[in-house]
């Protein structure tokens, strides 16, 4: 079945099941991997992704539910080709170790700041509570989402 959608600004059709996961639409039919396969259950954040400017977890939502619905992923977040302010941060602060739940994190952190610019540290602990870091980089991950606040 052929779906339409709207990613990062562009419009795409991708043929594929209707109950596939928008993660694995965004990587393996679109290319894009910035969001990645974690728990695959919704429960990790490593898949994150914006479903019409509220965070998502696109490993359990099934691409016939995105609709009309605008998707941004880590790459949308770009400015000119180039990090945002909120992704600069992220590098500065070396909040990655490995990596693998960076991505989940900055479009999870997006959120808050777009919801309020200049979030305390609990809001921030409460508003990320939802991802998770095992290689334990989450007071790098606070550094960087306050100074993005500051920025």
């Amino acid at each position: 079945m052929t779906i339409s959608l709207k990613v990062n600004g562009k419009s795409q059709q991708v043929d594929t099941d209707p109950s596939t996961p928008l993660l694995y639409v965004l990587r393996n039919d679109l290319g894009l991997h910035g969001p990645k396969f974690g728990c695959g259950l919704g429960q990790c954040g490593a898949c994150m992704v914006h479903v019409d400017g509220k965070a998502a977890f696109s490993c359990v939502l099934p691409i016939a539910a995105v609709g009309d619905r605008e998707v941004t992923t880590l790459e949308g977040l770009l400015e000119n080709g180039k990090p945002n302010k909120l992704q600069q941060a992220f590098i500065d602060e070396e909040a990655a170790q490995c990596g693998y739940c960076i991505s989940g994190m900055v479009m999870r952190a997006q959120v808050l700041l777009k919801e309020k610019p200049h979030p305390t540290d609990e809001e921030i602990r409460h508003h990320m509570r939802t991802n998770l870091c095992r290689c334990g980089t989450h007071a790098a991950i606070m550094r960087a989402i306050k100074r993005a606040a500051v920025a």
